[in-house]
């Protein structure tokens, strides 16, 4: 696909093919820079989980819990495998279909690549009416992010880890 394009599952559910250069909502700071600093943070969050989820194992913690912080631990390495090497292996896909390994190298080094998002879910895509207050005539989309399926994992993860809480956390 090319960036930006559609393809239409249902009207509530739509493959959009993007590249978010930065982290949560395509948020970025500092440049190259700021990018082999988040690159660097999610290395070191992903070993961190990592050691955590092998601990929750060791300790026979419920499986709810493990499945918790795997899914976690799991959408943490997708993203970074793609900040690790998206940049490498393809070039760019403005106006073409990115090729994969191209000739000239791709469109990035090591620890500089995007991260792919495609998934988006326009549930509620409609104009607020003119009397609605500050908004009132704009068009309104109700769950507008684009995410993928690491950031999913992360999030339904981290929701078990709310209900696991007791488990996770508990006094030694």
């Amino acid at each position: 696909m090319m960036l930006g394009e559609d393809i239409r599952v249902f009207d509530w559910f739509i493959i959009h093919f993007t590249e978010n250069p930065g982290m949560a909502f395509g948020l970025s700071w500092g440049g190259e820079i700021g990018k082999y600093v988040l690159t660097g943070f999610r290395v070191v969050a992903s070993v961190l989980i990592f050691i955590w989820l092998s601990r929750l194992v060791n300790d026979k913690v419920v499986q709810g819990a493990q499945l918790a912080v795997s899914l976690i631990f799991a959408g943490a390495v997708g993203n970074l495998i793609d900040s690790l090497f998206y940049g490498i292996v393809f070039d760019h896909s403005y106006h073409q279909v990115a090729s994969f390994f191209p000739e000239g190298g791709g469109y990035g080094s090591f620890m500089l690549g995007n991260v792919v998002d495609m998934f988006y879910f326009p549930l509620i895509d409609t104009v607020l009416p003119e009397w609605f207050p500050i908004k009132g005539g704009e068009r309104f989309v109700f769950f507008r992010p684009v995410f993928n399926l690491a950031d999913a994992a992360i999030s339904v993860g981290a929701g078990l880890l709310i209900i696991y809480q007791k488990h996770v956390f508990k006094d030694h």
